[in-house]
């Protein structure tokens, strides 16, 4: 029987997830001037866009939909992603067949929408962008600025998670005290960790980016979501900050009111790649478990002059 919660949405507990949101609508400050045009996420990661190992991460683990929220500037992320004949044609006549085939995979992932944040009014108002795409149905949120390499896709694990537990569900890890400021930080109930469930936890209230001393919570949020069509609701009722951005966390702490959020210990090695030092990391990582690249960066990095490596550290 399906039930009607407080904000008008009709919900029918664990539905299938079909759909996943990637909101790629930011500046990307952090890495100017190479943003100026293009954008953050189409910097590559060890030779692939960022933004392509979300969208892979949704395939993965089993979505069909992939909703892009894009602002304006940010065409180049929508090409991407669709067929580009003119270049296959020419890869086919080349003979270069494994590049012809990478870049057919491309537009072939997933079905993918795009919607338009007109103005950077924050992760909230970005998910709300899709709200006639998304529907009456749960749905996942993937930040392509997080790039979490896993034995099983985070958003996989999310979903298993949200067959047992009907309820928003988090991807969360344990921070170090000097990143507390820069994580949504959520308080749980340590009392109702499911053993038998392995990491799961009963959110009781969740802050953006709090000053360490306001939490003794060490329990980031770490941009992957599954959250409930109710979450739309929330969002319109949600107060912009002082920024006149809507942060969904604060958004997430309107729909804890009516209805449980829970968080899953994710696995996985993350990696901060909105940050120029997270984006470094995450490239030499990937280079060096790549088969050919691997060799020759261990090769270089080996011959690296022992005198001159001190002189930098």
């Amino acid at each position: 029987m399906r039930r009607v919660s407080r904000w008008g949405v009709s919900l029918m507990g664990a539905q299938q997830i079909r759909k996943a949101v990637i909101p790629a609508a930011g500046l990307g400050t952090r890495f100017l001037p190479a943003t100026k045009v293009v954008p953050k996420e189409m910097l590559p990661v060890c030779g692939k866009p960022a933004i392509q190992f979300a969208v892979e991460e949704a395939v993965n683990s089993g979505l069909d939909t992939v909703i892009l929220v894009l602002s304006p500037g940010k065409e180049l992320i929508a090409e991407h992603f669709r067929s580009k004949i003119s270049l296959e044609k020419v890869l086919a006549e080349r003979g270069q067949d494994d590049e012809l085939r990478a870049v057919r995979r491309i537009s072939e992932l997933a079905d993918v929408h795009i919607v338009w944040q007109k103005a950077p009014l924050g992760l909230a108002d970005a998910i709300r962008c899709t709200r006639s795409v998304v529907d009456d149905e749960p749905f996942a949120v993937i930040l392509p600025d997080a790039l979490i390499d896993p034995s099983r896709p985070c958003i996989r694990q999310l979903i298993s998670c949200y067959d047992r537990f009907s309820g928003c569900v988090l991807a969360t890890r344990e921070v170090n005290s000097s990143e507390v400021e820069r994580f949504g930080i959520l308080e749980v109930d340590q009392g109702v960790e499911f053993a038998s469930a392995g990491g799961v936890f009963r959110v009781r209230s969740l802050v953006e980016k709090p000053n360490v001393e306001q939490t003794s919570s060490r329990y980031g949020i770490f941009g992957r979501y599954i959250l409930e069509p109710d979450i739309f609701g929330c969002i319109d009722s949600t107060t912009p900050d002082p920024s006149g951005e809507l942060q969904i966390t604060d958004s997430l702490q309107l729909f804890l009111q009516h209805a449980p959020l829970y968080a899953y210990r994710f696995e996985g090695v993350h990696y901060d790649i909105g940050d120029l030092f997270g984006f470094m990391q995450a490239n030499i990582e990937y280079a060096l478990s790549d088969p050919m690249l691997g060799r020759k960066l261990r090769e270089f990095l080996e011959g690296l002059d022992s005198e001159r490596v001190s002189a930098v550290l």
